[in-house]
């Protein structure tokens, strides 16, 4: 079974799961959980213990990106990235770490970004910080859970077509230039993520690999 969390677009989920079963998924269904409110995350996870006897893979793909500046910051602002992209991450998987647990086999994929590895980005410093903080939970983890058998990794993404990149690449000039700091002179894909994460997630292709923050940048960070 698939299972897809949204926070509001509902319409978007719907569709995740009509992929998901044309893609040959059994069962699918969806969620709706905000990941910065720890009532919400408890919520969900009684709904999953009431419906499913374990999780297998559980990828963290929950953000917010802003890109201020640690003078234009505010605090309220530094506190809902922190929350969104750091702090609900470890909230979901402290309350599914009982049905991981249970699971035969199980990973956790986090999803960082190359602005957690270096400051020469230009996201803003919260969201650096978070992703910063989540590759190191990455790590803790990989050890913690090492004893269940639970493997937890993290990719780390340059910039992605996505909705989230929309307002920056949209911008040719902007994206010329931002073409130019990688190497192989693309964009990822989210397809190119969501095959990094399978790898990662699949116990016959990493089934030894855990704490490992695979980069999918272009060549940006070498």
């Amino acid at each position: 079974m698939v299972v897809i969390t949204y926070r509001s677009n509902r319409e978007a989920a719907e569709q995740t799961i009509n992929d998901a079963l044309s893609a040959g998924s059994p069962s699918a269904m969806y969620y709706q959980l905000d990941v910065s409110d720890l009532a919400s995350v408890k919520a969900f996870s009684q709904a999953l213990s009431s419906a499913l006897p374990y999780v297998n893979v559980l990828v963290n793909n929950a953000g917010i990106i802003d890109y201020y500046t640690a003078e234009e910051l505010t605090p309220e602002r530094w506190d809902e990235v922190i929350k969104v992209d750091l702090s609900g991450q470890f909230y979901v998987i402290k309350h599914l770490l009982p049905l991981l647990k249970k699971a035969p086999w199980a990973a956790i994929v986090n999803v960082a970004s190359i602005s957690g590895e270096t400051g020469n980005v230009v996201a803003g410093v919260a969201y650096a910080t978070a992703k910063a903080g989540l590759i190191g939970l990455t790590k803790k983890l990989a050890i913690e859970l090492a004893k269940y058998g639970i493997r937890v990794n993290a990719v780390a993404p340059s910039f992605v077509e996505t909705d989230m990149t929309a307002s920056v690449l949209s911008d040719q000039a902007r994206r010329a230039q931002i073409l130019s700091l990688h190497p192989l002179n693309r964009i990822a894909r989210p397809e190119d993520v969501a095959e990094a994460i399978y790898f990662l997630a699949n116990p016959v292709t990493a089934g030894n690999i855990t704490g490992h923050v695979l980069n999918i940048n272009g060549g940006r960070y070498t």
